[in-house]
């Protein structure tokens, strides 16, 4: 059987008393893009952190093409790019120079790094940019040259911290539909975000993670089918009026979710759910499909985070 690219088992990483991540498990597969979906503070880049090597491991066990993280960290990141949460591109050196002085980091020669560099700000749309400084660059241009940067070692796993986070839809589509084409070309994609059309865009197979756990494991459509059904109603109601419509449901398949004054209904069975509530015609409802957002605010909670 083929070796996963990431396998990890029990990791765990603690700063100063404080548990970021609490042993988990999960595994990436090759050519596969593989999502850790989590609110702010979920432990999602800490992971990634213990991936790249950045991070030291607190305990269990973290395994990258097969090598122990620990043992062999140079190893493994000659084999891999990371696109960073924060821009960290080198705002004195134009946007060719950034690419070319960061081949010279993997022992690339200096002219084939410069052709990398040119097929690079090609493939992201940016060649027209190559003797511009960082600072004039737009935030979508900066996050496409960080992608860009992290291709120069054509690694076979690419790490993305948040990829797209603060991006117009136009940048963000366009980021999406380069990453595509980098996963069918066979490089292995594993990605944090918070944004779940990013999620649903992208991933194969995906891990929901809240205060340092891993809370479920599937493919979007399985943790859709799972935890939210095929639709779902929110009406407005309180009080009485509330537990009479909760009344009318019962012996329909359905699960409930309150918040507020706000009633999450998550069903197989819209039309019947329709035909009981058509009598509350004075309480607003909405109806949909239900979204990959629905199984993280289930998971994670409907709570403001920080």
């Amino acid at each position: 059987m083929n070796e996963p690219v990431i396998r990890a088992s029990g990791l765990r990483k603690e700063y100063s008393g404080l548990v970021a991540v609490r042993g988990i498990d999960f595994e990436v597969e090759r050519g596969e893009c593989f999502g850790i979906l989590g609110p702010n503070g979920a432990g999602k880049t800490t992971t990634m952190n213990m991936v790249q090597g950045y991070s030291p491991l607190s305990g269990g066990e973290l395994r990258v093409f097969g090598l122990a993280i620990e043992k062999h960290p140079r190893k493994i990141k000659a084999r891999m790019g990371v696109v960073p949460q924060e821009n960290n591109l080198d705002p004195d050196l134009t946007v060719g120079e950034n690419l070319r002085v960061y081949a010279r980091y993997f022992d690339i020669p200096k002219k084939e790094g410069a052709l990398r560099a040119d097929r690079l700000l090609g493939f992201v749309a940016l060649s027209e940019k190559r003797d511009e400084k960082i600072p004039t660059l737009s935030g979508g241009m900066k996050r496409r040259l960080l992608v860009a940067r992290a291709l120069v070692n054509d690694p076979e796993l690419i790490i993305l911290d948040e990829p797209t986070t603060g991006l117009d839809p136009q940048a963000r589509h366009l980021i999406w539909q380069k990453l595509r084409g980098l996963k069918k070309s066979g490089a292995t994609l594993a990605l944090t975000t918070h944004n779940m059309e990013e999620a649903a865009a992208l991933c194969d197979r995906l891990v929901i993670m809240d205060h340092g756990r891993i809370l479920d494991e599937g493919s979007p459509r399985q943790l859709l089918e799972r935890h939210v059904k095929g639709s779902v109603f929110e009406f407005e109601a309180g009080g009485e009026r509330l537990r009479e419509l909760l009344s009318c449901l019962e012996g329909i398949k359905q699960e409930s979710e309150t918040a507020g004054d706000t009633i999450f209904i998550y069903t197989d069975e819209a039309e019947e759910v329709l035909r009981r509530t058509a009598c509350f015609s004075e309480i607003g409802f909405r109806h949909r499909r239900a979204t990959l957002e629905d199984v993280f605010l289930k998971l994670t909670g409907r709570e403001l985070r920080e």
